[in-house]
């Protein structure tokens, strides 16, 4: 942290100097310092705390280059935010992780005495029990595997019902709207939208419903589960290219990926790169197909060198300018909204935005009507001021620990899915207000439920015994 500190106060001098590639690289190294530490130190390619400091301090970073008309010196109280609440996140997760290190110590110094730690594990210390333990959820009994199957089934068979009512009621599927720009931002029937996107949640079950059948033994392609467990993911992906939505392709593959690493602890550089091999040309066709054309992109994104080309212009663009539109924030902001904002699911899901509309009605601080991608602190900010910044920080930053030290105590089939999603949350906490958003919690909701459907199979399984 104190690494982290000396580059954000130098990097702030530099910016107020205009200095501005400097001072996004020095926050850039900051960002990876913080990444290393926490990877090192755990082996765990997506902890969450290094997840979250790489992409939120790094984009800050990569924002600060400055190179877009658009984008302006912020204010002096925009710099002390993002500091703050990166800070609170960090020192918070860093505090609760010793507590429960104090506490686990303190439970092994009272039994020592009464019974040595060798004794109990038949010569093995906690640590090397636990890491030969197989967790019980893809165990060879029960029927957890049939069970997840015919949940990806149901999710994928409701998603697919959802679409197709969509596509119905509105009379037009986005894939074949050609020379409409936002054709998926029309592409919505208010509640039965959460259902056609939580497809994206069902090539992650794919994944441990393959880690399943691996523990159980046998050849996989010969498996007619598997094979069913690909169609239904294929099925799935097919979802967010007729909806021509990069964001729910990026989050589906970007999910998956997180659940593979978060099962097996360790991953290959090569399905990293198959992974890239695969989403690249995805996402640059269905730019294409959204008729998103580099000559309109290059006029909103307004950069400095207009022969910047439209690989670069177009993520630079989607992570810097959203600290930008926090700076407007700050600089345009009246009144504070004292909760209403970061309370917008509950709103949501009950109907009152239908019926008190003040709730939600409120206006959005951007430098350009096109690009409203936000911070994951937005929202935060916009009903609290900085105080909403520390607490929310803090916060956030105690829930990611618990779930770091129970993922790594559990290893059940809940704690790899709900980890992932997490950890897909903090690696783009640069997008937008992931907590205040109706569907983040629409997909925690579905993907307990399936936990809960398929951990019954195992009950059951032993109630016959």
């Amino acid at each position: 942290m104190l690494v982290y500190l000396i580059c954000y106060g130098i990097s702030f001098l530099l910016a107020r100097r205009h200095l501005y590639v400097p001072s996004g690289l020095l926050l850039i190294g900051a960002a990876v310092w913080l990444y290393m530490r926490d990877y090192l130190r755990t082996k765990n390619l997506i902890h969450l705390r290094g997840l979250f400091c790489l992409a939120l301090v790094g984009g800050q970073g990569v924002s600060c280059f400055k190179l877009s008309r658009l984008q302006t010196d912020w204010q002096t109280e925009t710099w002390v935010c993002f500091l703050l609440g990166t800070a609170a996140f960090w020192l918070a997760f860093e505090a609760a992780e010793r507590r429960r290190a104090g506490e686990v110590r303190g439970s092994a110094d009272e039994g020592e005495a009464a019974v040595p730690v060798e004794a109990k594990s038949g010569g093995k210390t906690p640590e090397q029990e636990h890491a030969g333990t197989v967790p019980k959820w893809p165990g060879a009994g029960g029927n957890y595997p049939r069970r997840l199957l015919i949940a990806m089934a149901g999710v994928t068979g409701l998603a697919w019902a959802a679409f197709l009512f969509e596509a119905f009621w509105l009379g037009f599927v986005p894939l074949f709207s050609y020379g409409v720009p936002h054709a998926y931002s029309y592409f919505h029937v208010t509640g039965v939208h959460y259902f056609t996107v939580s497809s994206v949640l069902v090539p992650s079950m794919a994944v441990v419903y393959g880690a399943m059948l691996r523990r159980r033994g046998g050849n996989l392609q010969k498996s007619r589960g598997f094979w069913a467990a690909v169609v239904l993911a294929a099925l799935s992906l097919a979802l967010p290219v007729l909806c021509v939505s990069r964001f729910q392709l990026i989050m589906a593959a970007g999910m998956a990926l997180f659940t593979f690493i978060s099962i097996n602890e360790a991953i290959r550089l090569r399905y990293v790169l198959l992974l890239a091999a695969f989403m690249i040309p995805a996402y640059l066709g269905l730019t294409v197909m959204r008729s998103h054309s580099v000559s309109y992109l290059n006029g909103i994104f307004e950069m400095k060198n207009s022969a910047t080309p439209i690989f670069i212009t177009q993520p630079y663009m989607y992570i810097a300018n959203n600290y930008d539109n926090f700076n407007c924030l700050v600089e345009g902001l009246e009144e504070y909204a004292w909760g209403r904002r970061m309370l917008f699911p509950l709103w949501a899901f009950t109907g009152l935005k239908f019926v008190a509309p003040f709730l939600v009605n409120f206006p959005l601080f951007v430098t350009k009507e096109e690009l409203t991608t936000v911070t994951l602190f937005y929202d935060a900010y916009y009903d609290f001021g900085l105080a909403g910044m520390i607490l929310f920080g803090a916060v956030l930053g105690v829930i990611c620990c618990f779930l770091v030290r129970r993922r790594e105590r559990e290893h059940s089939m809940a704690e790899h899915l709900v980890y992932a999603q997490i950890a897909m949350y903090m690696a783009l906490s640069f997008f937008t207000t992931w907590f205040s958003n109706p569907t983040t919690w629409f997909y925690l909701g579905m993907t307990g439920a399936v936990c809960w459907y398929v951990g019954r199979g195992g009950k059951y399984a032993r109630e016959r015994k």
